[in-house]
């Protein structure tokens, strides 16, 4: 796997990225596999927080802290300077799954906010991880970490150079593989059937490649009404959680 290029951003970067808002923060500092490196809060903030004893915390005022990270961002208080969480391997996750297992596959989903509610989706309904191209994928982010509120610590996330590569794999490890696309003529509840299945999904436009719908074992559509053309990719993911959690 390639090492991420070191870049010098205000607001943290993807060697050092910037973590904002309470549930963030606090799940990230309940996480024992999280190194924190600094944090900044408002006294308020600073009176409830749990910060490690050998991480030093600077007090701030509000305004201050919104200089720490992007525009509007809801820091709500308290910011924190991390090291990126552990690489997860394929092999670590998927051989030992249960017996009855979710995980979601995303091809190209590179807008933050999207895989950071996809997260949060993710740890709502039990799925065992996701799993992203690192090429074409976002890095550890605090938008990330904000729209995940909390899964990002919680949800395991496999970064692989080949996709397709890892869906040949996540199929020898007994996965039924379903890609999600408008196009198919079947339902997605039509589709699911073995115990442990993996949700691919398309980013918004492209939709799923070629490649990656040749390495699906079935094609799916949402049953969603004419009254509208798509889901946002987020939506579907977590209308598709649902389903594969509830089926059977």
């Amino acid at each position: 796997m390639s090492r991420r290029k070191k870049s010098h951003q205000p607001h943290g970067s993807a060697n050092r990225p910037r973590l904002w808002g309470r549930h963030a923060v606090v799940a990230a500092l309940d996480n024992p596999e999280r190194k924190v490196l600094r944090a900044w809060a408002t006294r308020e903030a600073a009176a409830f927080m749990q910060f490690p004893k050998d991480v030093a915390v600077t007090l701030a005022e509000s305004a201050d802290l919104g200089r720490l990270v992007p525009h509007d961002a809801p820091h709500q208080g308290v910011v924190i300077e991390v090291e990126p969480l552990a690489e997860v391997w394929i092999d670590d996750l998927v051989p030992q799954a249960p017996e009855s297992a979710v995980l979601l596959v995303l091809d190209q989903v590179t807008d933050p906010h999207n895989v950071g509610a996809i997260l949060r989706s993710a740890a709502a309904f039990g799925a065992i991880g996701i799993v992203t191209q690192d090429r074409h994928s976002p890095p550890e982010s605090g938008v990330i970490a904000k729209a995940a509120s909390g899964a990002l610590e919680r949800v395991p996330w496999v970064r692989v150079v080949n996709l397709a590569r890892a869906l040949e794999e996540i199929g020898e490890a007994g996965f039924w593989r379903i890609g999600l696309t408008g196009d198919a003529a079947t339902d997605l509840n039509e589709a699911l059937g073995p115990p442990r299945v993996a949700l691919v999904l398309g980013a918004e436009g492209p939709g799923l490649r070629l490649n990656t719908r040749e390495h699906c074992d079935a094609l799916a559509r949402l049953p969603i009404s004419d009254a509208v053309e798509s889901l946002n990719v987020s939506n579907a993911a977590a209308v598709a959680l649902y389903a594969a959690s509830s089926h059977g």
